[in-house]
């Protein structure tokens, strides 16, 4: 994702930098005195978009700047930015969460108009991110956003382990089968148990590294993973926010069990408030078989000179007993209502969206959500991860995008946290709690929420 999320990145320090510095591009825009301000998180693929604007600014004549900010204050920094109907940000990279609010606060030009009369058709797009990252309300043709940075949760593995005779034979003596990357969550948990606190090259290993982070979104996004698996939905489809018997059913409440059985089976101690980059570090410094965390950051760790290369593995999130699914991340580019160059950043858009750009974005470290480019058929061989990429974005599921997302985020974050790392109460009672929490929210929000 993502909202909140809690970065702490030397990559993120590295784009602040540069995004301090002002102004990138040539002469010819500088003349004719035309710039854009775009507004997106401090990460690796902040750093490839400066890279692609640089053809924007040649083509256009029109200045890139760019304000990015690490990810612990990215939603703080633009939604009070947006919220105050400030003109820093021309151009905003919003995460999924954000269209709701935005949609109905009119913080975001609404783009219908402008993609019928430029032809720009977001059946080119996956779909799982135009309703993501573009809809809202969702489900229903109202565009406030292009896709602009596809991504999901996956996994890696140390491969290289994987590999070794002793460890393949030492694993098929116990379980009767192959090691190899797991295709269910009973599948990934046994091979966690198997490498939890297993000597390798002298030193002691855990098992996988998921999300516990309490503050943001961590746990949310983590557990959401297992749970979507175990038959978990937000609400009855053919009764929007009937949350009972949905959001705390029985097979939910066994897949939020599995999250901390995991949890406490087979990750190193101390992962108590740990996301993204704990999870990087983790995996970078061999403490860790298997990781789980967002595609986004996969193409850096292939490059890792430690742990990257033959070393690293990818898999798809596994499936569980009732439906394979995976967490939706990433965002959409929008135009900002109260800009004052909205035709320029339209423009951008404009160019943005165009196939060739799209496939330079994939190239140089973003994750584009055009077809053209993820379904061309030499895609899969294009990077060691593309194949699973595309196989997650296939089965993606979101968290809420209600204007009132933020509370409902931070009431999930709650819950389960408490019942995963806290040992407070059961299951159950975690997610019965949770429908409460939710009920109370929608009815402050004049939503009618159904029993069942």
């Amino acid at each position: 994702m993502r909202t909140l999320r809690w970065l702490r990145s030397t990559a993120a320090s590295a784009v602040v930098a540069a995004a301090s510095l002002g102004a990138f591009g040539g002469g010819e825009a500088a003349a004719q005195g035309k710039q854009l301000t775009l507004c997106w998180a401090a990460w690796d693929p902040a750093n490839a978009l400066v890279e692609l604007g640089k053809d924007f600014t040649k083509q256009s004549g029109i200045e890139m700047k760019y304000e990015f900010v690490p990810w612990t204050s990215y939603a703080d920094r633009f939604l009070n930015e947006l919220n105050s109907h400030g003109k820093l940000c021309d151009l905003i990279i919003g995460d999924s969460q954000w269209i709701g609010g935005a949609a109905e606060n009119k913080w975001y030009v609404k783009l219908n108009d402008f993609f019928d009369k430029e032809k720009i058709s977001m059946d080119d797009f996956v779909p799982a991110t135009v309703v993501g990252y573009s809809q809202w309300p969702k489900n229903t043709p109202n565009y406030w956003a292009l896709p602009a940075m596809a991504d999901a949760v996956g996994w890696t593995y140390r491969k290289d382990w994987f590999s070794r005779p002793e460890i393949q034979s030492a694993f098929k003596a116990k379980y009767g089968r192959d090691l190899a990357p797991p295709k269910t969550y009973d599948e990934l948990k046994q091979v966690a148990e198997f490498f939890q606190g297993r000597e390798i090259d002298g030193k002691k290993v855990y098992g996988a590294y998921i999300f516990t982070e309490r503050g943001s979104e961590g746990i949310t996004m983590g557990v959401t993973n297992v749970l979507y698996n175990y038959g978990f939905a937000y609400d009855n489809p053919k009764k929007p926010y009937q949350m009972q018997a949905i959001v705390n059913s029985a097979d939910a409440a066994k897949g939020l069990e599995f999250y901390k059985e995991l949890y406490k089976c087979c990750t190193a101690p101390g992962m108590t408030n740990a996301y993204m980059q704990e999870g990087l570090d983790a995996f970078k410094s061999g403490q860790v078989a298997m990781q789980m965390n967002w595609f986004a950051f996969f193409p850096g760790l292939y490059k890792d000179p430690n742990v990257g290369g033959d070393k690293i593995g990818f898999f798809v999130n596994p499936a569980g007993p009732n439906g394979h699914f995976t967490q939706l991340g990433g965002q959409g580019i929008s135009v900002v209502a109260t800009s004052d160059h909205k035709d320029d950043a339209l423009a951008y858009i404009k160019w943005f969206a165009q196939p060739a750009v799209q496939q330079k974005w994939w190239q140089i470290g973003g994750y584009s959500a055009l077809k053209a480019v993820v379904d061309a058929p030499d895609f899969p061989k294009s990077a060691a991860f593309a194949p699973q990429f595309l196989e997650s974005m296939g089965i993606v599921k979101d968290f809420w995008a209600e204007p009132s997302y933020a509370q409902l985020l931070l009431d999930m974050q709650k819950r389960v946290h408490d019942y995963v790392v806290a040992d407070k109460g059961t299951s159950q009672q975690a997610l019965d709690l949770l429908v409460k929490d939710w009920t109370k929210v929608f009815k402050e929000q004049g939503k009618e929420v159904a029993s069942q």
